[in-house]
């Protein structure tokens, strides 16, 4: 499965054979009731190995809950005393089954594949494929892109069927919620837009392959802000006059990059070189105007524009989408206003 197990344990002699029949369900992470729950990605499920009569086991798991309120989570949880008591704590604090924590791990490991496989309708479980694929092509991305690596397009390729099986048949809404649940800002607003672009793609009723093409576009558009210092790139807050210079330089970088690797085609190369190009010539790198910005430009600005707009930043609070949609009108000129409208159809659809 795709996706990740947390392995909650205040038990480390427990935990490797624990964890290691865990991993043959998905990727599994062993943490301990001192979590503050940030890290991103798409959490599978959650076995909960602690003694819950302590108040810190209490307060992990409620935070958890918190955290992933309204979603659809499997928390399985191992009592040491299976009492009619501990089996009511237990489901107080989250747990959807629970289990004696002297089973073997194997049991374990099984009863949660189950749990996953019966928790999610057909829809979810689309889009928790398709946000765990695309994730890692965009791992893999911007990890050859920081080393200096050759990129190889084959690793941005297989994510890019499941985006939009996920977002046609999970719903665009619901491959948002997943995605804002992730901390890294590069790599949610790149799964925001590649999955903005979905969309539009099906709405307008692309082919296939025009499909494939604008949401590999969008996928990659920011790999060029894998060369941005980090203390640029992670800035809490708004950029000055400099360091927002240099992280405009973003789109060039990205453009030299995937074309250094001599794979990636020139529908994508423009898409990533172009993306805040406007039509009143305002845009960067070059300045572009008019008819020299592409329709896959036009169409990937609205769908970043409008991701940019809607996530959330340290330094302010999303916009709803019908205040994304009001910004995105009153660029007529900069932007296409007919397919403001049609992006305006797409989303609300």
């Amino acid at each position: 499965m795709e996706g990740t197990i947390v392995l909650v344990t205040d038990r480390p002699d427990r935990s490797a054979a624990l964890a290691a029949a865990l991993r043959t369900v998905g990727l599994c992470e062993v943490v301990g009731p001192d979590e503050s729950w940030a890290s991103g990605g798409f959490l599978l499920g959650v076995v909960s190995d602690l003694a819950l009569t302590h108040p810190e086991a209490a307060r992990c798991l409620r935070g958890l809950g918190r955290r992933y309120k309204g979603q659809a989570l499997p928390v399985i949880g191992l009592l040491r005393r299976a009492t009619i008591e501990a089996l009511r704590h237990a489901k107080t604090l989250g747990a959807t089954v629970c289990l004696p924590a002297y089973l073997p791990p194997e049991t374990v490991a099984a009863a949660l594949t189950i749990q996953i496989e019966n928790s999610a309708p057909a829809g979810e479980r689309a889009v928790v494929h398709g946000v765990a694929r695309a994730g890692e092509a965009l791992t893999s991305l911007l990890a050859e892109a920081r080393s200096g690596s050759r990129i190889r397009m084959e690793t941005v390729e297989v994510g890019l069927a499941p985006i939009l099986t996920a977002v046609q048949e999970g719903g665009l809404a619901r491959w948002l919620d997943t995605v804002w649940s992730h901390d890294d800002a590069t790599y949610r607003h790149c799964l925001l837009v590649a999955g903005l672009a979905a969309q539009f793609a099906l709405h307008l009723r692309f082919r296939r392959d025009d499909q494939q093409r604008f949401v590999r576009a969008a996928l990659v558009h920011d790999v060029g802000k894998a060369r941005i210092p980090l203390p640029i790139l992670n800035k809490p807050g708004r950029l000055d006059p400099d360091e927002t210079a240099v992280m405009r330089t973003h789109a060039a970088l990205g453009y030299e990059i995937l074309k250094a690797g001599g794979e990636c085609d020139a529908f994508t190369l423009d898409a990533v070189r172009h993306h805040h190009e406007m039509l009143d010539g305002s845009g960067y790198p070059d300045g572009l105007s008019g008819e020299a910005v592409s329709d896959a430009v036009r169409l990937l600005t609205i769908c970043d524009i409008y991701a940019a707009l809607t996530e959330r930043r340290a330094y302010r609070t999303p916009m709803r989408m019908a205040d994304a949609m009001t910004v995105l009108k009153g660029m007529d000129g900069k932007l296409e206003a007919g397919l403001v409208q049609a992006f305006g159809r797409a989303i609300a659809a």
